[in-house]
């Protein structure tokens, strides 16, 4: 087989990492040096909540964890760059892409073929709901000869190869497709790791997977477990039960060697996102209300204790492009008296600051004249009534460059009518007026400030109020070696992972 020797690091910042040696709880004897080396054991804060589907979230699970890959990915700037697809261009116009793919083989030993990759994207196509990445885009793929994938889409999509990078659009071999929709991820993927075994949403045990075109992974093998609890993923790391604690608690962070605690600015915010289709904040006077109520600072430094700042948008620190070019919020309406009306505030446990942020939320709603009840729990418990609207404000963490990397996307999925993952139920046609131009230039300056635009218009409606940009803290012993910080949050481990 042909071996790309390609170093394209995927939208990450790899760290140097102090190396050692690190006496392991099980047989394997591996030293970090030798050809086969030691099982990584991992601890992350969200389980599979959709049985490991690639169409959903569980789609970045897979990505952090090395099993998957599709045609292209990030680079550090948020470019697409080469992944199964060696390269790529456009013809109609912007509204066909024919993608040239690499030598490579599924994890199950077939090849990587044209017409298997199509079989793919058509699935991810059909799948109900569809990938956020692909939300309200109509595609077709068919192979063009054995190396070839022509992806053809309605309308021009300037960002088709930025799509294509998101890990719910991710390639599997096609006996992984089921007639009933259902994908089986289980040693059918492309990455470095092989899915071997799971065990419901607690733990999951992967193998290197010896024939990745990229070259062979470091680590034999990783154990991962799903630990909710932020102290409990701590005191793993400080124990040396795992190797890598990924979004350590900032208030746990004191309590481990300093040396082991990795940031990185990230495009993730926190944000309180107001119910518009139901309850109190249809009206708008009350979710202006609710936005003077809050003091940001406030969030920052309490629940964060400094590994946040205040929000100056939806656009974070880890968006450069974003900074001195951002409007102020247009149509927003005058702020009216709570007068005690009650409201209920749903947030997640399994980012641990979530309910600390809902407290304080909580104090200052109530100061400024509101009634609050807070509804706390996991998020595989709060998602089902989350999306269906039950709630009257949602807590919720949400990295703006997570679907596709381009700035554009995820206004599409969360604030206009017909979004995916519209968490505020908004419905405003000057909003899906602006976030429909964004999405229609292909220039990237110009694409970044038509977001900028639609930006200050979704603001303006008051139904998302930005509480904090957010760095993520990653705890690795210092035993481990190439960990990835990834400012999109799509990688975690790579070939290069060991110990």
């Amino acid at each position: 087989m042909r071996l790309s020797r390609r170093r394209l690091i995927a939208g990450l910042l790899l760290t140097p990492l102090l190396s050692g040696c690190f006496a392991s709880a099980g047989d394997d004897s591996s030293s970090p040096g030798s050809a086969d080396g030691a099982r990584l054991r991992v601890a992350l804060p969200f389980g599979p909540t959709e049985n490991y589907s690639p169409f959903g979230q569980d789609a970045m699970l897979l990505a952090r964890l090395g099993v998957t890959e599709g045609l292209t990915k990030l680079d550090a700037n948020g470019t697409a760059v080469p992944a199964l697809a060696e390269s790529w261009s456009s013809e109609g116009g912007g509204k066909s892409w024919v993608f040239t793919l690499r030598e490579a083989k599924f994890q199950d030993g077939e090849a990587v073929t044209g017409k298997a990759v199509a079989a793919a994207l058509t699935a991810a196509g059909q799948a109900d709901p569809a990938p956020t990445a692909i939300s309200g885009v109509k595609l077709a793929a068919e192979a063009v000869g054995e190396n070839q994938v022509r992806v053809d889409t309605a309308e021009a999509d300037p960002v088709l190869p930025l799509r294509l990078s998101n890990p719910s659009l991710a390639v599997f071999a096609p006996k992984a497709y089921k007639k009933n929709g259902t994908v089986n991820v289980v040693g059918t993927a492309t990455g470095p790791f092989e899915l071997t075994k799971t065990t419901g949403d607690t733990t999951a045990t992967l193998d290197r997977y010896d024939d990745y075109w990229g070259g062979r992974a470091q680590a034999s093998g990783i154990d991962a477990k799903f630990v909710s609890d932020g102290t409990a993923r701590a005191n793993a790391l400080r124990t040396g039960d795992v190797d890598i604690a990924e979004s350590l608690p900032v208030a746990q962070v004191a309590s481990v060697d300093k040396d082991t605690v990795h940031e990185i600015n990230t495009a993730r915010n926190t944000s309180l996102h107001l119910n518009t289709k139901s309850g109190a904040f249809t009206d708008a006077g009350l979710r202006a209300a609710a936005r003077e109520a809050i003091d940001t600072s406030v969030i920052a430094k309490g629940a964060y204790e400094g590994y946040a700042e205040p929000a100056q948008g939806l656009y974070g620190p880890a968006l450069p492009w974003a900074a001195g070019k951002r409007t102020e919020p247009t149509g927003r309406v005058k702020a009216t008296d709570p007068k005690g009306k009650s409201i209920t505030i749903a947030t997640y446990t399994d980012r641990p600051e979530m309910p600390e942020v809902a407290q304080v939320l909580q104090q200052q709603m109530q100061k400024a004249g509101f009634k609050v009840k807070l509804e706390v729990r996991t998020y595989t418990r709060l998602e089902g009534d989350m999306m269906a609207g039950k709630f009257d404000a949602v807590v919720y963490g949400r990295n703006m460059m997570l679907d596709t990397g381009d700035p554009v996307t995820v206004l599409g999925s969360d604030y206009t009518c017909d979004g995916s993952n519209n968490l505020s139920f908004l419905c405003d046609k000057n909003v899906d007026k602006l976030v429909a131009a964004a999405e229609a230039e292909s220039d990237t300056a110009k694409r970044q400030d038509a977001a900028l635009k639609a930006e200050a218009a979704i603001l303006g409606t008051d139904a998302v109020i930005p509480l904090v940009h957010l760095k993520l803290v990653t705890g690795i012993a210092k035993s481990v070696q190439g960990a990835l910080l990834d400012p999109y949050e799509r990688a975690l481990i790579g070939t290069g992972t060991r110990r």
